[in-house]
């Protein structure tokens, strides 16, 4: 039913999204830093309900309203594509500034970490283009059971980003330190993440694929 290359698609376009700087990463390192891995992974599983809320809107919903408007779902496809390549070159552009550098934050309760992490993803674009355009290019409508197929997908994103997070969030207080020192490496980073979402728009861009309701 789902395909062992819509599998590897998927996985690298999930660790293209979760490698780049974004407000969830953000979010979870600024945390992890100035309060401890706990309040970080705490976070992270606001996160977490957040990829499942859009999976099931995405799912059940706009694969029909994609297929009953396809003006609606290029313009979408094409708005993914331009967001991925501004992330291509927000990643690789000079003078950016790393996402470990350490800011000052207050404390917050185990309710407000879990409710902030929730809303950061909720309100974060990249996950909205990611369920919306890019997991669906991935679905093969010839195969049916789309709903089911779209789930499997998502889930495989989904788990991708946990355990990038996860590390993340354990390593963010070292990988700063690590990176404030080696500015080369941030730059490495920077080029081979911007590398691999700008290929990721440009086929995106050109795909001509279109969702369809079995």
């Amino acid at each position: 039913m789902v395909t062992i290359g819509a599998v590897v698609g998927v996985v690298l376009v999930a660790l293209g999204m979760v490698l780049t700087p974004g407000p969830n990463m953000m979010y979870l390192v600024s945390r992890s830093i100035t309060q401890g891995r706990r309040a970080g992974l705490i976070s992270l599983g606001g996160v977490a309900v957040g990829f499942l809320v859009y999976l099931t809107l995405a799912t059940l919903g706009l694969s029909v309203v994609f297929a009953t408007v396809p003006g609606l779902y290029l313009a979408v496809k094409l708005a993914g594509a331009a967001y991925l390549a501004w992330l291509a070159w927000q990643a690789v552009r000079p003078g950016g500034t790393s996402v470990f550098a350490p800011v000052d934050l207050p404390p917050d309760s185990t309710r407000k970490l879990f409710t902030m992490g929730l809303m950061t993803n909720l309100l974060n674009p990249k996950a909205a283009i990611m369920y919306a355009s890019l997991i669906p290019q991935f679905v093969d409508v010839r195969a049916g059971h789309l709903v089911v197929q779209g789930f499997v997908l998502g889930g495989v994103q989904i788990a991708v980003s946990m355990l990038v997070n996860t590390g993340i969030v354990l390593a963010a207080g070292t990988i700063a330190v690590f990176l404030a020192k080696r500015p080369t490496w941030l730059r490495i980073q920077r080029y081979v993440t911007g590398s691999l979402l700008g290929l990721i728009a440009v086929k995106l861009a050109t795909d001509k694929a279109r969702p369809v309701v079995v």
